[in-house]
Order: structure tokens, then sequence, then C-alpha cells
């Protein structure tokens, strides 16, 4: 299986960029981050180390389900702070079952305590099933003796 660094490399360059935001930015401030870039996470970093992620999904259930605005919140308030990393030397397969145990959308990729990429369930679950549909074609060659 190949390794987070090998993965990160094979995004296309619009997709290698990571996009973050500061814990004090307005929880708006994220939300339009997060529509303008289309994705569903952003990590929230200091001095390029991550100090926590917002998702969609913390905006929908502490903010909105308890009837509180994202133009007065800060990320910091709704945030999740116990961020699981990664770094570049872990396998796809590590990481898919990091992320099924966690129930994890989202997994940042950390180097030398530095943010260097984000995956999504989206990017491994597309690895995996390459890497899968590669071995089924190797054993049939190999079964039909090319």
């Amino acid at each position: 299986m190949k390794t987070v660094a090998q993965l990160l490399k094979l995004k296309d360059e619009k997709n290698q960029t990571v996009h973050t935001i500061q814990s004090h930015q307005m929880v708006l401030e994220a939300l339009m981050l997060m529509a303008e870039k289309n994705v569903g996470a952003l990590p929230v970093v200091k001095n390029d180390e991550v100090v926590g992620i917002i998702s969609e999904r913390d905006y929908a259930r502490k903010l909105v389900l308890h009837g509180r605005s994202s133009v007065g919140t800060p990320v910091e308030d709704i945030m999740v702070t116990s961020v699981i990393t990664v770094d570049t030397h872990q396998s796809v397969e590590t990481c898919l079952g990091i992320m099924s145990d966690k129930r994890l959308r989202h997994l940042p990729v950390v180097e030398n305590g530095k943010l260097i990429g984000l995956l999504s369930i989206g990017d491994l679950v597309k690895e995996a099933i390459a890497e899968q549909a590669e071995l089924i074609r190797q054993l049939e060659q190999y079964i039909r003796g090319e």
C-alpha cells in the first residue's frame, strides 16, 4: 500500500493546498472559506501547528442545533481540540483504519510538528479501490499465465 507521502504527491495541484483558519476567527469566516474552497473541514492552526479542526458537522451540531450564531461565535468555541494526526510514513491502510475506528472524515498530516497536508476519507477510499483493482488485474494475469 502507498504511504501518506505518496498519496499527497498524487493529489492534483489545487487539492495539495491546505486551507486553514485561526481559532480566534469567527465561525462565519470558516463557513465562507469552506464554501469558497469546496471543503468540508478546516484545520485550526497556530504557528503552523494544528490546535483543532472545524467541520460542517461541528457547525450543524454545535451551533445550529443550539440556536447560536456563526457571526459572533469564534471557531475555538466549536472546534474539536483532540485532533488525531498522521505523518507521511503511515500507510493508506493504517489511515483508513484510524478514520474508521474514530469515525473521522478528515485527517491532518503533520511532519516535524507542522501541518503539511489534509486527507479526506474520499482520498483514502479512492486510493484503496485503485490498489485493489490493480491487485485483481495482476491476479487475473497470473491465472491466465500472462
